[in-house]
């Protein structure tokens, strides 16, 4: 079966291997009350090391990033072992079973089928063209998620501009708007709404709710994209840019059924009420791993009724998704000490951070800065929690607190919530790791021939000068009272 088969053998394997290495946890109850801030220092390692080793050492990143991203992850997981034991089994466990086995799953399987959708004919990659696309992106992100609508769209907007020479910044907007921010609208868009789904949020509260930011924050970033996009397209030679026309065409548009049962199936998990399978102390619910099978499935069904032509039109490889699934296991390795610390609050070591965090503004600003670097679920859950205790309110009058036009409405919590929502979405964008697509997008456009800017020269030629106002413009209107 080639590569195809050692990826799904390899995941078959984690999800039998690593639950018999959990022990059952012997050690304190929350860990994060314990870990020093300086534990996530190989965290900031990994980091470090993928933003400057494809500047300082290309040719040594390109052939061994994995296993830098594996010196990283046992940096910390041999000393967490042998000072904390079966705790440590258990953290360590956890976060693969619960949160990385089905993080690459799901990529895994979006990635395949989404390789198998070709949009052909004329796709020009003129500014008005790219705003279009961008706009389809952004709609179809909360309705089959940023990942699901970043693999239709990101090889459609790349072929339209393959004669062009100024591409890095397609990409980006792209990672601004498709990846991240058009993924407010529903639970089905980003994993924290869906979190917040599953705990009380009814499933249309954020569409309503959300709405006008996401409107807001479109314009002006499809707006700055027009005239950047216009800026550098007139600089391109007429040469390069192609005049062919073609009719438009889907093909492989079958694979639309399949993103629709992925949707489904993750779906089907947050409705459907299961018991857990205790395995050594990590609870596996069989309705997760009913999801995951479903998923492995329907991605399989993709790669062998996806003619192979199809696939080839689309440059597809198994670089990028081996690329992220090397790279992000050592970064769920290493950040589980700052999502502990994060977890135990004013117990912790970030109690000093926590502990200021009183007005929507503060949890939009907390919210996003951490879940620029850190997994935006456990850090929207966290500052969820929080409201939710600072206002005395609790998960079963959640519906009540929400509703519009209620006597029992809690319009602070409907404020926080939607800071906290947007925090969590937005600043996902600020780096290549702030989302899960993000760094799949990176690694397509770059496998296309797009010089994209490093992990620094991202956040300092887009992030910081483009979307901090932009995000700033989103506090000050809708946030500052």
């Amino acid at each position: 079966m080639g590569k195809i088969g050692k990826i799904t053998g390899f995941l078959l394997m984690l999800s039998i291997v690593c639950p018999l290495l959990a022990r059952a946890s012997s050690g304190p109850a929350k860990i994060g009350e314990v870990l020093p801030l300086w534990s996530v220092l190989p965290f900031v390692g990994i980091l470090l090391s993928i933003a400057l080793c494809p500047l300082l050492v290309p040719r040594f990143w390109h052939e061994h990033f994995g296993k830098v991203a594996a010196f990283w992850a046992l940096a910390f997981a041999l000393p967490f072992l042998y000072f904390f034991g079966p705790t440590a089994f258990h953290e360590i466990a956890h976060i693969i079973i619960v949160d990385y086995i089905p993080f690459i799953i799901l990529l895994w399987s979006l990635f395949t089928i989404g390789g198998g959708i070709v949009v052909s004919g004329t796709l020009r990659g003129t500014p008005r063209g790219n705003v279009i696309m961008l706009l389809i992106g952004t709609f179809l992100a909360s309705w089959v998620g940023t990942t699901g609508a970043s693999m239709i769209m990101i090889r459609p907007i790349l072929r339209a501009n393959r004669d062009r020479t100024r591409r890095a910044h397609i990409v980006c907007f792209f990672i601004f708007l498709v990846a991240n921010i058009g993924g407010s609208l529903t639970p089905l868009g980003d994993p924290p709404l869906f979190l917040g789904f599953l705990h009380n949020v009814p499933f249309f509260w954020v569409t309503v709710h959300l709405l006008p930011q996401l409107l807001f924050t479109s314009a002006i970033l499809l707006f700055i994209f027009f005239v950047l996009d216009t800026y550098h397209y007139r600089k391109e030679e007429r040469s390069q840019v192609s005049e062919e026309r073609e009719r438009l065409r889907i093909k492989g548009a079958y694979n639309f059924l399949f993103l629709a049962g992925v949707v489904g199936a993750i779906i089907l998990s947050g409705y459907w009420q299961t018991g857990a399978i205790n395995v050594l102390g990590v609870p596996v619910y069989v309705s997760d791993l009913v999801r995951e099978l479903i998923i492995i499935v329907l991605g399989l069904l993709s790669w062998y009724l996806t003619p192979k032509p199809l696939r080839e039109a689309n440059d597809f490889s198994w670089g990028p998704i081996l690329e992220v699934a090397k790279l992000f296991a050592g970064i769920f390795i290493t950040i589980i000490p700052a999502l502990a610390i994060l977890r135990a609050g004013m117990h912790g070591a970030m109690s000093g951070l926590i502990s200021v965090i009183q007005t929507p503004a503060h949890y939009f600003w907390a919210t996003g800065i951490l879940s620029s670097f850190l997994d935006n679920a456990p850090t929207y859950l966290t500052f969820f929690n929080m409201s939710l205790g600072r206002l005395g309110l609790t998960e079963a009058v959640i519906p009540a607190a929400l509703a519009a036009g209620a006597a029992t409405a809690n319009p602070q919590f409907i404020l926080d919530l939607q800071a906290i929502s947007l925090g969590a979405v937005y600043m996902g964008a600020n780096t290549y790791i702030g989302n899960a697509p993000n760094f799949m997008v990176k690694s397509i456009a770059e496998e296309a021939g797009v010089k994209m800017p490093s992990f620094f020269g991202y956040i300092l030629k887009y992030s910081l000068p483009i979307l901090i106002p932009v995000f700033f413009l989103v506090d000050f209107i809708f946030f500052v009272r």
